[in-house]
């Protein structure tokens, strides 16, 4: 049941007086928010970008505080702060030290991520900031710290950013199982979870709050007032949109115009290759010198610091970015987002435009750049979703057994752990309020002894049971190593990119420029160039884990590739996709070489409808193909390639290969496969 909107409890003089300062009224969300803190509540806020969420957030906690003497509190953590991004949680830190200066608040702000300096992160578990910003990943390391329930013991509240791209992931899992840990930690403490518009709130209520061992209980929900509606054009050609590729190059031009309109664009990219790509073909064509960087994940953590430090000045005309910057960062200057590439979901998509015009009564002004004719029907999609204010609603998954396991080795490295207690605990958290206790039980056997396969061999028995009946690690190095290898953010083994001072031989120092993955360095030899960190660069050598480069000039330079990274397609917005296609009325408002191409399909073979299910067959060189086209995204045709080509070797097709995309799936084989059924 969503609650009503209080509008006028009273703040505090000090808060009042800068509010007004600033020429500001407090909205009624964030009003909202201090009442229910000061009942002791735990409370979802969904309101879209610009409505001041985060603000809203910290106002209680900021006001405790502030009432609070400091010589009357303990030296200890107030409020927890976990943000998916780590620029997002240095972000917020630099904007929460704006309102704790002007009001001279005694208050004491910092962050902790992987980019955080040992000392640093090793201080602050001895003396605790009043406020710390961090991710899940490092929330789970303060967790299995030896020191853990001394560290949260008098946690008072835990704001949760950007609730809505977390909770329904293996992150989410690992966040919620934290969470459910420090429950018992600091069983009194409130959360305040913060979420963008989304579907269906009550998944979010439930993630915020424990859940009891039967039934269900959900937070209280605050609905914040609704934005403007964002402006969103696409860019299309009438004479040339390419067939296939990611890369959109015949539009730079036009992205080059419309950043030199603009005061200040973000050119959002889906990968990592997209990005330095982009990014290359910008500057190849910038006559104007402007002040174009570059953002991703893949960089070293000083030039990201950079990039963010120089968008905050205003100094930079465009960032090209990928998801590293989609959610919460507040930079005011923004007025342009441009999209390359398909957005792959409705939700995403309104994330991305929100990064424009961060004010609540302002429309976002976004452009969206298909790179290829399919690529426009999604665009198009995406832009009737958003404009009719229909988002995507992903089904719900349970928590995942992986997580549940690591999250146990966890809670042992902390302390010694009662099963019984962890079970219910972990059932509390909403991903596993499902969680039997045979499955449990098997989770924590695996741990202790690596499982039937594994139980052989000593180094997987991580567990040992100590006379008391209490679960414990079996050795410090185990601690050490789940320390290491926390999370659930998949990658290869990564290799540094280390630019080679002029005049001095391979492996003698050099500025670290970021990582690269080990895979593709190992397919490089002396003398080959390629593009990272937004110059070209020729490949000298590895030393010591560390692979040499030096600045060259190269138009013919490869692209890094990476694994992972991609997007999957919401299933919402595959619907909408079939729906276009099966609509020929919709068609009009398509380019010109897009509806020309649909018309050729309908011509030459057919456009199916929404519950229909096109395969074609057809000869090309020397080999046979096959393509069925079902919709249900990437990761779900690479399964069913699998299958299918398991069924045609069955029937002795003698297929050689498949490859999936988001909306098709096709398998080429030697032998003519027309008359399969």
């Amino acid at each position: 049941m969503l609650q009503p909107v209080f509008s006028n409890p009273a703040l505090p003089a000090a808060f009042a007086q800068w509010f007004a300062a600033r020429g500001w009224s407090p909205r009624p969300h964030q009003l909202a928010l201090i009442e229910h803190a000061r009942q002791g509540e735990s409370v979802l806020l969904v309101a879209p970008t610009g409505g001041g969420k985060t603000l809203a957030g910290f106002l209680p906690s900021l006001i405790d505080l502030a009432e609070t003497p400091r010589r009357a509190r303990k030296a200890a953590l107030h409020t927890l702060y976990i943000s998916p991004l780590k620029a997002l949680a240095v972000d917020v830190a630099r904007n929460l030290e704006t309102p704790v200066a002007e009001m001279g608040l005694p208050v004491r702000v910092e962050t902790r991520t992987g980019d955080t300096p040992a000392g640093r992160r090793q201080r602050q578990r001895h003396s605790p900031p009043d406020i710390l910003l961090t991710t899940p990943e490092q929330f789970a390391l303060l967790i299995s710290s030896r020191d853990a329930a001394r560290f949260f013991a008098n946690v008072k509240a835990v704001v949760l950013d950007e609730l809505h791209a977390l909770h329904n992931s293996k992150r989410g899992d690992l966040l919620a199982l934290g969470l459910s840990r420090l429950q018992t930690l600091a069983p009194k403490h409130r959360r305040i979870g913060l979420s963008a518009t989304v579907a269906d709130p009550k998944p979010l209520q439930r993630f915020l709050v424990p859940q009891p061992m039967e039934g269900e209980v959900l937070s209280s929900v605050v609905i914040g007032m609704p934005g403007a509606k964002p402006k969103i054009s696409i860019l299309s050609s009438e004479s040339y949109v390419p067939w296939a590729g990611h890369l959109a190059r015949h539009t730079m031009p036009e992205i080059l115009q419309a950043i030199k309109q603009a005061t200040t664009t973000l050119v959002f990219v889906n990968t990592r290759s997209q990005a330095e790509r982009t990014f290359q073909e910008l500057w190849r064509i910038n006559d104007d010198n402007l002040a174009i960087a570059l953002h991703h994940g893949s960089l070293a953590p000083e030039q990201r610091r950079k990039v963010e430090s120089a968008m905050t000045r205003g100094a930079l005309r465009a960032v090209v970015c990928t998801s590293t910057l989609d959610l919460g960062i507040d930079w005011g200057a923004v007025d342009q987002v441009i999209c390359v590439g398909a957005p792959k979901g409705a939700a995403r998509l309104v994330q991305r435009i929100g990064r424009a015009n961060h004010r609540l009564d302002e429309p976002s002004n976004a452009m969206l750049v298909p790179s290829n004719r399919f690529e426009v029907l999604e665009c198009e999609a995406a832009r009737d979703a958003v404009i009719a204010g229909e988002l995507d609603g992903e089904p719900l998954r349970k928590g995942g057994m992986d997580v549940l396991a690591q999250h146990i080795l966890c809670v042992a490295c902390s302390a010694p752990f009662d099963a019984d207690a962890l079970f219910r605990e972990v059932r509390s958290a909403s991903p596993y309020r499902d969680l039997s206790r045979t499955d449990f039980d098997a989770a924590v056997d695996f741990v202790a002894t690596g499982g039937y396969a594994l139980k052989r061999y000593d180094r997987y028995a991580k567990l040992r049971k100590t006379p008391e009946g209490l679960w414990r690690v079996a050795h410090p190095n185990i601690a050490q190593q789940y320390r290491l290898n926390v999370g659930v953010i998949i990658e290869d083994p990564m290799i540094d990119i280390r630019l080679q001072s002029k005049g001095r031989p391979t492996g003698a120092g050099g500025r670290v420029l970021g990582k690269l993955e080990e895979y593709f360095v190992e397919t490089l030899t002396s003398g080959d160039t390629f593009v990272f960190s937004g110059d070209v660069l020729r490949f000298e050598g590895i030393h010591e884990n560390a692979a040499y480069v030096t600045r060259t000039n190269d138009p013919e330079a490869q692209i890094p590739s990476y694994n992972g990274g991609k997007f999957p397609l919401s299933t919402f917005l595959a619907m909408r996709v079939r729906q276009m296609l099966a609509d020929p009325r919709q068609w009009e408002k398509l380019p010109h070489p897009v509806g020309e191409w649909l018309e050729i399909q309908q011509l030459r073979s057919k456009i199916p409808d929404a519950g229909e299910l096109l395969v074609e067959t057809f000869p090309r060189g020397r080999k046979n193909y096959l393509v069925c086209y079902p919709f249900e995204g990437r990761l779900a045709h690479q399964t069913l390639g699998m299958l299918v080509t398991r069924r045609l070797e069955r029937l002795r097709m003698r297929p050689l290969g498949f490859v999936a995309n988001e909306y098709a799936l096709a398998v080429w084989g030697l032998r003519d496969m027309s008359g399969v059924d």
